[in-house]
């Protein structure tokens, strides 16, 4: 029986991966978005430290009254309809559309400015 010219003992091994060396590189890599992300985080509690009682507060209410619309209110919806299949599809749009309304507002009213602030920078 004539053999194949590509058979598998003559095609070339595919490359292996040193798998500690692989381990440290995604160890490292993990570790930049990490650090990003704690980066960005502690900038906004800093920059929410300068700012007054009254946004705090306002800050607190609004999340606490989006709560209530959301978990209370918005309940009512499947409740006085019976329950059924139908008004658990519509609170789930109906929420769906509040809570999209609602993080815009939030982003809009309560945003942090984080750019004034650098690491980097020396003191």
């Amino acid at each position: 029986m004539p053999r194949d010219i590509d058979s598998p003992d003559d095609r070339e091994k595919p490359p292996f991966f040193d798998r500690k060396k692989e381990a440290e590189t995604s160890f490292w890599r993990l570790k930049r978005a990490s650090d990003g992300w704690r980066e960005n985080r502690l900038k906004r509690v800093m920059a929410q430290e300068e700012e007054s009682l009254l946004t705090t507060l306002g800050r607190v209410s609004y999340i606490c009254a989006c709560l209530y619309f959301d978990g209370v209110i918005l309940t009512e919806i499947p409740v006085s309809m019976g329950k059924t299949t139908f008004s658990w599809f519509l609170y789930f749009f109906v929420l769906a559309v509040a809570f999209s309304l609602q993080s815009r507002l939030y982003s809009r009213w309560f945003v942090v400015d984080i750019r004034q602030i650098d690491f980097n920078r020396p003191l």
